[in-house]
């Protein structure tokens, strides 16, 4: 069985301290270090790193540690820790400007909407931060207020779009190794599985939906191909440069 690394190790640590520490005190701990928004009132600069050792439920943080033990471990040995845990940051950045990115067009094409039925953007803006929904509703339709604040207030946590870069990174170097998920229990390589995986989120992030249905599945879909979208451009510079085997002690 694979050692675990030091880093990952680390960062294990890390996420589960976090984890544990946002069960204690509640949802101040989401409030403070899950990113929001950036104009929202509860938007802090620090969110930007600290949304990626949060998480909302024990299955969203066992999924991500297994795959930072399974993928990060082996790339951490033939990087070295400095050039891993670069690796690994950057693409936890890269998910949350995708994320961001997503949300502010969404957010955008709501206020056009709003601002029609007479409202500026800044009155809008002032009245979510007020939670002024019944002022906003009158002067508009239900669904696009809802649509607005969902995206508004919802923070973004996880280790997701970081863990993602991992497997893009597997995957360029070990194209040929077989991967099984547990309900799929056939071998799939790696350069057939990480495609499929990004094509699944790319198409339930479009559609807005949980492949069981029943609307918003409540996963940043865009954040796992922001991150997924940087370890990519990344893998594909080192290797274009001959950096790839570079190690970073």
């Amino acid at each position: 069985m694979m050692r675990i690394t030091e880093t990952v190790k680390q960062l294990i640590i890390i996420n589960i301290i976090f984890f544990v520490g946002s069960f204690v005190v509640g949802d101040a701990a989401i409030n403070i270090l899950a990113m929001h928004f950036p104009i929202s009132p509860d938007f802090k600069v620090w969110q930007i790193i600290t949304h990626m050792f949060m998480h909302g439920s024990i299955m969203h943080i066992l999924f991500n540690m297994f795959a930072l033990f399974s993928f990060g471990g082996l790339l951490e040995q033939l990087w070295g820790p400095k050039k891993f845990i670069f690796f690994y940051i950057s693409c936890g950045l890269g998910a949350v400007a995708l994320h961001i990115g997503i949300n502010y067009i969404q957010i955008y094409n709501c206020l056009e909407i709003l601002e029609t039925s007479g409202l500026s953007k800044g009155a809008v803006i002032e009245a979510l931060n007020a939670k002024n929904f019944e002022m906003l509703v009158n002067k508009s339709d239900v669904s696009t207020v809802q649509t607005l604040a969902e995206i508004y207030f919802t923070p973004m946590l996880g280790a997701s779009g970081a863990v993602y870069g991992l497997l893009v990174a597997f995957a360029f170097m070990f194209p040929n190794a077989e991967l099984m998920l547990m309900f799929i229990p056939v071998p799939i390589k790696a350069k057939y599985f990480v495609p499929a995986l990004l094509a699944y989120d790319l198409f339930f992030g479009l559609k807005g939906q949980s492949i069981f249905g029943g609307g918003d599945d409540g996963i940043a879909h865009f954040a796992h191909l922001g991150g997924a979208l940087i370890g990519f451009i990344m893998m594909w510079y080192w290797k274009k440069n001959a950096f790839n085997n570079n190690r970073w002690n």
